[in-house]
């Protein structure tokens, strides 16, 4: 009797503890379940000051923002690179007008305006989104200087309501030379649209880079700001009034820089023209018959020089994000979202439209000469449009039957800049300056050549043929990049994947300033 009692109570115990374990496994179930869901249907908290750090980040930022100043053109004020002194001080004297500054292109002494312009615009953007993160690691000051090197040219350039300098520079005469820029004595000749040969890209284009750059001397220099806002207007007017494009008006400017249309161009101008006016005026054009006509609304493209489309969709996403009722509840204004979302999707590897154009550790890849421009480009849309969502409290995004959130864009947008940084399988550093292996042969003749030497223009070949490394490095070229593969020959005479160029280095600033630390955007750039 007393033994079956010992057994009965025996069995009961048990019982409890098997339903008590029971109650708990199912309380973490839920409690599991419940994170999860808050992690894919709940906004994230919005951050707030930018936090700490990523030391990795800071110290290629601040390599990437030096190769600004490889690249300036003039007479150079507080030179911090010991290698480079003042040059073509004479550009621009065809016309009688200083075009001495502004900043060459690539590995050569040219100065493109179509690319330059972009430049800026992509430099003006990242010191909106992100200049208080730029301020922490002490290069907001630099990035404003080198933008303003590029729009005192551009100021320059534009002559006139309906002219403007595209080019400073003979392409053909420049390449059969390897010389310093200081040393070289080769003719600049100087290209411009006007009326009879209208350029509606690069004039729109160049109204973006002082509209953008109107905002960000605002706080600033107000003067300063005024006239380059109302040099935009001038230029936007004239690129839509007098529309073509200036690969068609000068057929020679089609071997470097041919433009593949005008559209785009336009509709960026009047974007960064409504953040920098808010005149409904260019609202109405974005999203009007123009919109119609050019936005390809949801046909995701890729962010570069050339094509502004994504770039546009994104900014001006912006408005839906933060902007006023009567501009934000814009049905037309939502095709431009949806556009950008499809951007967006097209990027994150575990999507189901994810492009399948990325070489196989995860690196976007579409061209074979600068690889490296789409991949940093389209990552600095990805943390952009990330930091939107999160300053907006917007938890996901949905790409066809799946749900991202703004961690996952990040992670995106940190893969590439890590990959650039060398985490690839050549372990190596595509950020010249940056890390212990970087290439050593770039594609740069001021760098290539030795400060003291005499040379000409033709007897400077040596330096390129040379089998030695480039006795100067240019800190923070970012260089073209690997081929598909992922093998990369380090040869300065691989212009393919050897040569930096300007553009390439305003886009990974964009970049890393997204990624140096954590902060929320701000609702409006006036």
């Amino acid at each position: 009797m007393g033994e079956k009692s010992r057994s009965k109570g025996g069995w009961c115990g048990w019982l409890l503890v098997l339903i008590v374990a029971a109650a708990i496994a199912f309380g973490i179930f839920v409690t599991i379940k419940k994170k999860h869901h808050a992690s894919k249907g709940e906004a994230a908290p919005v951050p707030g000051p930018p936090g700490a750090v990523t030391k990795k980040y800071a110290d290629a930022l601040h390599a990437a923002m030096q190769f600004l100043d490889v690249q300036k053109s003039g007479k150079l004020v507080h030179n911090k690179i010991p290698w480079r002194g003042d040059s073509a001080l004479d550009d621009g004297s065809p016309a009688k007008v200083d075009l001495s500054k502004g900043m060459y292109d690539a590995g050569d002494h040219m100065k493109f305006g179509f690319p330059m312009a972009y430049t800026a615009t992509v430099l003006s953007w990242s010191i909106l989104e992100y200049g208080d993160q730029m301020k922490v690691v002490n290069q907001l000051e630099p990035a404003q200087d080198s933008l303003r090197w590029i729009t005192d040219y551009l100021v320059n350039a534009h002559l006139s309501d309906n002219v403007l300098i595209i080019q400073v520079g003979d392409p053909d005469a420049d390449h059969k030379c390897w010389d310093r820029p200081e040393d070289m004595t080769e003719k600049r000749p100087l290209i411009q649209v006007n009326t009879s040969f209208p350029g509606s890209d690069v004039a729109a284009e160049t109204a973006a880079a002082m509209a953008s750059a109107s905002l960000v001397f605002k706080p600033i220099d107000s003067t300063y700001s005024d006239l380059l806002l109302k040099h935009a207007k001038q230029l936007f007017t004239f690129a839509d009034k007098y529309r073509g494009s200036y690969s068609m008006s000068i057929p020679e400017v089609q071997t470097y820089y041919n433009s593949t249309g005008y559209g785009d161009e336009l509709l960026w101008a009047a974007s960064w023209l409504y953040h920098a006016t808010k005149d409904k005026s260019y609202f109405d054009y974005v999203t009007g018959k123009n919109g119609e006509e050019y936005a390809n609304w949801g046909s995701p493209t890729w962010f570069s020089w050339d094509n502004k489309l994504a770039g546009t969709q994104v900014l001006f996403s912006r408005i839906s994000f933060f902007g006023s009722k009567d501009t934000s509840n814009s049905a037309t204004l939502q095709k431009y979202r949806d556009s950008a979302e499809a951007v967006m999707c097209g990027l994150l590897p575990k999507s189901p439209t994810a492009t399948s154009s990325r070489t196989d550790s995860g690196l976007i890849w579409i061209s074979e000469w600068n690889a490296l421009q789409h991949p940093v480009a389209s990552a600095f849309l990805a943390v952009v449009y990330s930091d939107y969502m999160l300053s907006s409290r917007t938890a996901e995004i949905s790409c066809d039957s799946d749900s991202f959130t703004p961690a996952d864009l990040r992670k995106f947008a940190m893969s590439q800049a890590d990959y650039v940084l060398g985490n690839n399988p050549a372990k190596l550093s595509y950020l010249v300056g940056y890390g212990d292996n970087y290439p050593k042969f770039v594609h740069h003749r001021g760098a290539s050549i030795p400060m003291d030497a005499k040379t000409g223009c033709k007897d400077g070949f040596q330096w390129l043929d040379s089998d030695k490394p480039n006795p100067n490095v240019a800190v923070g070229a970012l260089v073209g990049g690997p081929f598909m593969n992922e093998t990369y020959i380090d040869s300065r005479n691989n212009s393919m994947q050897a040569e930096p160029s300007t553009y390439n280095s305003a886009v990974i600033v964009a970049l890393l300033s997204g990624l140096v630390t954590t902060s929320s955007v701000v609702q409006s750039f006036t």
